[in-house]
This record gives C-alpha cells, sequence and structure tokens, in this order.
C-alpha cells in the first residue's frame, strides 16, 4: 500500500537520462598495428556482455541486485526501505538500491563537471532518490536487463585505478573478465560497494577488508544456490591474488617516448584532430581512440642502436635524431641518447630534443653548414650551373651596407666585421660543387650576397625551415652558415624534400584514428611542388659527392645512392648530419642542452671517447650511417634522378679550372673536418647579431 501510495503521489514517470559516452583510454599504435603507448583519464576498456565470465556477472547481481531479474522497472520496496534507514540515522548507509539505480547514479557522477554536481550526484536525500527512481524508470524502458548490466559493469569503479570490468580483472588478476574465476570474481563483485575502502594498493589493511568482501559475497552466492558449499569453501581458502598488473599511461611509460610525444603533441595543437584545443585534449584523455602512427620499429631501433653506440645516456651532450620519407613526410623514428623523464639526477630529458617547441621540444641547436644547400639551391635554379662559381680569399667582408638585405628591406650586411674560414685555409676559386664538397664559408656568404640573402630566406622556408623555438627566423648574411636553432624533425624534412626532387611534405606521425565505435578517419600526406624537380636533382648529385670527396669521405657511405651535408656550427657549439636516400632522409644533431655556447664541443669526452674538437661528421654522420644502414636493410636500393647536364653541366662565365689537390684531400679541408664561422658579423645597424642555443640565446658575440 505504502509503495502504490509513493507511486501515485509522487507522480513518478520515467524521465529520460542524458548518457554521455564514458572515459576510455586512448591507444597509440606503430605502423604496424602494434601498441606502443596509451593515455587515460580513467583507466577503462569497454566490453559486451558477452566478454565477460559467467561467473562474474552471477557474483554482482548476488550481491549487489539478487532480484534484478525478477523486479519490474524499479525495487521500490528496497529503495525506499534503504532510504527511511539512511535519512533517518539509524544505523550504517544501507544499499536497496537496485543495479539500475546504481547505474544510474555512476552515470550523474561521471557527466558531472563540478564538486557540487558530484556531490549532489550521491547526496543520501529523498529528492536524489527520487530523481534515481525516474531516470531508471526511463534506462529499463530503454534497454533489455542484459544490456543494464553490461553498462553497470563498463561504467563501475573497482579501486586501484581500474574502471569498468575489464580493466579491473586485468589489473586486479592480470587477465581479461572473460577468463574470470569463482574467487576473483567474488573480489570483483564485492570491490564495487566500496572501492576506496577495499582498495588493494592502499595498503595492508585494505586488502583484508577486500578479502573479508570477497568472503561476503561467496557466502551470498551460496546462500542464493548459484554455488556449493563445497565450492564455496574452496574459493575462500585461496589468496587475495592480487597482481597488481602495471597499467602504462603516458609517454613516460612508452617504450618509445619521444615519439609518443611528438604523436601527443600532435593531436594537441593540430586543428585537424579537433576545433579547440579542450575538446582536443578530451578526445585524447578520454575518447577511447585509436591512433595509427608512421613510427617503424626497425628504423626506431636503427636509430637508438647507433645513437648508443657512440653518446652515452650520461653524457652531458644530446644527439637526437628524426627519419622522415621523402614525398610523404610520414616520420619514420625519432629518438634521442637520453631516457625521457623528470629526474635530473639520472640525467634524463622531459622534453623532445628530436622536435621543434610546438611537438613538446625545446629550442633547438644551431644547425650550422646544413643550410648552406639553402643557399646552393637558390643558386641552381637562378640559372647557374655545376662548375660556376667564385673566387674569395681566406676571409669574407660585406663590400657595403647595402650588400645584403633581409625580406623587409632591411640593411643587414655590415662590411666593418669578417667572417673567415676554419680549416679550409686561403681562398681561390669554389665552384657550386667544390664550394659545397669542402663547405667554404667564405665561398657561400659570397655566393649568398650574389643570389640575395632573402632569396636563400624563401628557398628555406619552401623546405619548411622554421625555428624550433617558434620565433622568426634570423635573417642575417650568415643564415647561410646555420645561425638558426633548428630540431632534427624541421631539418630532416627540409632534406627530404630535395629527395623527392622538390616535393616538400609536412611532417606526419598521424595516419589513422579510430573512435570507440569503429569509425576510421584517415588522414593523408600534405605535400606541394616547392622547387624545379631539376634544380634538386643538381644539388643531389653535388651532394652525393659528399662520401668520396667531401667532409664526410672519412666516414664513408651506405652502400647505396645518398646525399648529405655535415654542419658545425661557429665555435663547436654544436655538431648535425643531414642526409638522404631516394627512400629515406634523416638528420642527427648533436649539443648541450646547458647551453651551447657556454659548453661547447671542444675537448669534450662522448661516449667514452675523447675528442679535441666535435665536427658534423665526428659522431652526427656515424650515427646517421649506422642508423640508416639498419633502417634500410632489407629495403631494394633506390636510384636518384641523374642531373640534366645539357642544363647545369660547363658553366656559364663563372668558371675556373677547379684547383688541384693530391688524392684522398678535399682542398685544404681534412676527411671527416667541416666548417666554424669563426666571427658572427653585425647587423647592419650598429648592433652584432646573437648567435643563441637552448641554454642561452641572448648572448651578444663581441667581433
Amino acid at each position: 500500500m505504502t509503495v502504490k501510495s509513493a507511486t501515485e503521489e509522487l507522480h513518478l514517470l520515467p524521465e529520460e537520462l542524458s548518457e554521455p559516452p564514458l572515459a576510455e583510454k586512448t591507444t597509440l599504435l606503430d605502423a604496424d598495428g602494434k601498441q606502443f603507448a596509451q593515455f587515460y583519464y580513467e583507466n577503462r576498456e569497454s566490453v559486451t556482455l558477452d566478454q565477460v565470465a559467467d561467473i562474474m556477472k552471477t557474483a554482482i547481481v548476488s550481491i549487489e541486485d539478487f532480484r534484478f531479474y525478477e523486479h519490474g522497472a524499479i525495487d521500490l520496496e528496497g529503495t525506499f526501505r534503504a532510504a527511511v534507514k539512511n535519512t533517518t540515522g539509524g544505523g550504517g548507509i544501507q544499499g536497496g538500491s537496485s543495479i539500475t539505480q546504481q547505474y544510474v547514479k555512476q552515470v550523474l557522477v561521471n557527466s558531472a563537471e563540478t564538486k557540487e554536481e558530484q556531490r549532489a550526484a550521491i547526496a543520501p536525500t529523498f529528492s536524489r532518490k527520487l530523481n534515481e527512481l525516474r531516470y531508471a524508470m526511463a534506462i529499463e524502458e530503454k534497454y533489455t536487463k542484459p544490456e543494464i548490466l553490461e553498462r553497470y559493469l563498463n561504467i563501475s569503479y573497482f579501486g586501484a585505478g581500474a574502471h569498468g570490468i575489464q580493466a579491473a580483472s586485468k589489473r586486479f588478476f592480470g587477465k581479461p573478465a572473460a577468463k574470470l574465476n569463482l574467487w576473483e570474481a567474488a573480489t570483483l563483485a564485492g570491490a564495487v560497494q566500496n572501492p576506496s575502502g577495499t582498495d588493494p594498493n592502499a595498503g595492508k589493511a585494505s586488502r583484508q577488508r577486500l578479502l573479508d568482501r570477497r568472503n561476503t559475497v561467496l557466502d551470498r552466492m551460496k546462500e542464493l544456490g548459484k554455488i556449493t558449499e563445497q565450492e564455496a569453501a574452496e574459493a575462500k581458502a585461496k589468496k587475495l591474488g592480487f597482481k597488481d598488473t602495471p597499467v602504462p599511461g603516458g609517454c613516460d611509460e612508452s617504450a618509445y617516448p619521444y615519439f609518443c610525444l611528438y604523436a601527443q603533441y600532435e593531436m594537441l595543437n593540430n586543428e585537424q584532430f579537433g576545433k579547440t584545443a579542450s575538446l582536443r585534449k578530451k578526445q585524447l584523455q578520454r575518447g577511447g581512440l585509436t591512433i595509427k602512427t608512421t613510427l617503424d620499429l626497425q628504423a626506431q631501433k636503427a636509430s637508438e642502436k647507433a645513437i648508443k653506440a657512440y653518446v652515452k645516456a650520461s653524457d652531458h651532450p644530446v644527439a637526437a635524431q628524426a627519419m622522415v620519407v621523402p614525398g610523404t613526410g610520414a616520420i619514420k623514428a625519432m629518438a634521442a641518447s637520453r631516457k625521457f623523464g623528470q629526474n635530473k639526477k639520472k640525467n634524463e630529458m622531459s622534453y623532445n630534443l628530436a622536435a621543434d617547441v610546438m611537438h613538446g621540444g625545446g629550442a633547438g641547436f644551431q644547425a650550422g653548414s646544413t643550410f648552406k644547400p639553402f643557399t646552393l639551391l637558390t643558386a641552381l635554379d637562378q640559372g647557374m650551373k655545376l662548375n660556376d662559381g667564385n673566387t674569395t680569399g681566406a676571409g669574407y667582408r660585406a663590400p657595403s651596407l647595402s650588400s645584403f638585405r633581409d625580406c623587409e628591406g632591411n640593411r643587414v650586411g655590415d662590411p666593418n666585421h669578417e667572417v673567415r674560414n676554419s680549416s679550409e685555409g686561403g681562398g681561390g676559386f669554389k665552384s657550386l660543387t667544390t664550394g659545397t664538397l669542402n663547405s667554404v664559408n667564405t665561398f657561400f656568404l659570397k655566393l649568398e650576397e650574389k643570389v640575395g640573402l632573402c632569396e636563400v630566406v624563401k628557398t628555406a622556408k619552401k623546405l619548411g625551415i622554421k625555428r624550433a623555438d617558434g620565433a622568426k627566423l634570423k635573417e642575417f648574411e650568415t643564415f647561410t652558415l646555420g645561425i638558426n636553432e633548428m630540431d632534427p624533425v624541421t631539418v630532416s624534412a627540409a632534406y627530404a624534400t630535395i629527395a623527392a626532387r622538390g616535393t616538400y611534405c609536412k611532417p606526419m606521425a598521424i595516419t589513422e584514428i579510430r573512435d570507440r565505435n569503429g569509425k576510421a578517419t584517415p588522414y593523408k600526406p600534405k605535400c606541394s611542388q616547392v622547387l624545379d624537380e631539376e634544380v634538386a636533382d643538381a644539388a643531389t648529385h653535388i651532394m652525393s659527392r659528399v662520401f668520396t670527396d667531401g667532409t664526410m669521405q672519412e666516414v664513408g657511405g651506405i652502400g647505396r645512392p645518398a646525399a648529405g651535408k655535415t654542419g658545425t656550427t661557429d665555435g663547436y657549439t654544436a655538431a648535425w648530419f643531414a642526409g638522404f636516400t631516394p627512400d629515406l632522409a634523416s638528420a642527427v644533431s648533436l649539443g648541450d642542452p646547458r647551453g651551447a655556447f657556454k659548453h661547447d664541443l671542444v675537448g669534450v669526452t662522448i661516449g667514452g671517447r675523447y675528442y679535441g674538437y666535435v665536427y658534423g661528421a665526428s659522431i652526427s654522420g656515424r650515427i646517421w650511417k649506422s642508423s640508416m644502414l639498419g633502417a634500410l636493410k632489407g629495403i631494394d636500393p633506390s636510384s636518384f634522378t641523374p642531373v640534366n647536364m645539357s642544363r647545369f653541366g660547363g658553366c656559364s662565365g663563372l668558371c675556373a679550372p677547379p684547383p688541384t689537390r693530391k688524392p684522398g684531400t678535399t682542398d685544404g679541408h681534412g676527411p671527416g673536418n667541416d666548417d666554424g664561422n669563426v666571427v658572427i658579423t653585425g647587423d647592419g645597424n650598429g648592433g652584432f647579431m646573437n648567435e643563441g642555443d637552448i641554454g642561452d640565446n641572448s648572448i651578444p658575440v663581441v667581433p
């Protein structure tokens, strides 16, 4: 009579409940579909009811709502009995809610965006209970009993950071929910009532409470005739069996943290993955996405192995590498010599030195002579031929204040200060070929003067060049000598453009995102033709000789068509090598993140070896060679497109006989050595340029 009267007087009618999607973990896969990282706000992995062991279903229904399959839309008798008991203060808090009502409460708690809403969702009041009843009536009309049970098992929290039956089963017992046995099922069924009080990670007392609760479930199952007395006794004799299976989350726990970090920031910062930053973050942490990436384990392991062979994790200087596919921009590998983490005592690194700031990286290192090919490309595009060149001395001064102008028309050439060669020695005639192979500073300054500083900057930008710290490129006359701080991903993508005959492709790490419902969204390369194909071929022709006649001849090639350029910065503050084959491009940087200007690569021990001076070929070039050999193993060699000699052969009046040299040497530039930009010139406006580095990018350079 009480139930009938209450239903009529309180106008208990069904009320539709909003059921937002549950927070699900997001998984990162490599190119072959193997998981290497995951992100989650809640550790949850939703499953269908047929993926849950029958004994688990029996256990949870026995202890939480044994009349679940028998009562109607709501079990009003049990509900009001518990509500009266709780609100009148007659002892401890009593349950009495049906599984349907518990599901409703969980939905309301999960939907709450404020603490006030969360408190309201669990408040022990009649009004909250009445709302639950209205929602529960609608849920019972909307779903079948098995569907309600499935949703309840997926939304429930079991403790130890495990949300949902599948995550709990794996976390507690290291197995999927489909394989739970009697005592394991009873343990998880018991944990639902008070997951905080029975959390096995909370200590011995909490584990004992969970064990007691498990035995209570077993007794209830025996009482209801679901199991025999012997089965209950045997199950109660078992130990708790909590395995505390680790649930790695975030890039810290990933086997490939630097690639993971890049993909994470790409997801967070790129609008193609969501209109707003908050939406993208929510999707990453809660969306239950499966993100397929471009990570190639063969290339990744080859990079890690090569770096480890030449640079120790305990060294102050750090080597970093990225590998990019020409024609697609797919990033195949990303690695650094230090372990990723927050522990400074262990020399761990908390940012991605292989990437720019927008992808979790730092401010980068000056790229040195890896920038010279941009001037070379500009000269070839303006009609110069392979044997065209210029004659310079051992030093170079801008002829006048107007010799160099940046892209805003500002004068930056300062004739009062001089840039000198390093180990190239004196001047003389250098062609585009010999000047590049020997990496002659003065030659490239004069070449840049001829073709135009702004034109060189424009060429670099076409190839995706931008500073690692996101600031505007420094457009001084020493631009060609690599005064801008860069990251390996950006440099790799630029060199991949040359390999792809002038097709620039934006670096990409994500190829597909599949939502929680299995709907897949593919992401294609974003490419455009930015260089004349034959100009790229001509530059490749010159750069391919760096292994036989240039600054990498001491290291040698990789047994297949390849091209590249060493890069050593002013004062040996950083060392680079960037190179490519038709199938893969890569760049390796080396510098000290404490501040490359203050901590140069002179008189240093790296990887257990002492170096008086570290050149581009010394370590970076060797890492590049070793890693590329491993990354390309089993892949048939591809050939470069031959240079069009009818267009680029000979000279156009700017040539002279190449300087003679002895076999096995280069023009005054010892094998394995690269240049050094000895003096940084002024800005033409009374000030001096700052070289800058990752640790201190504001130290003025005094001429």
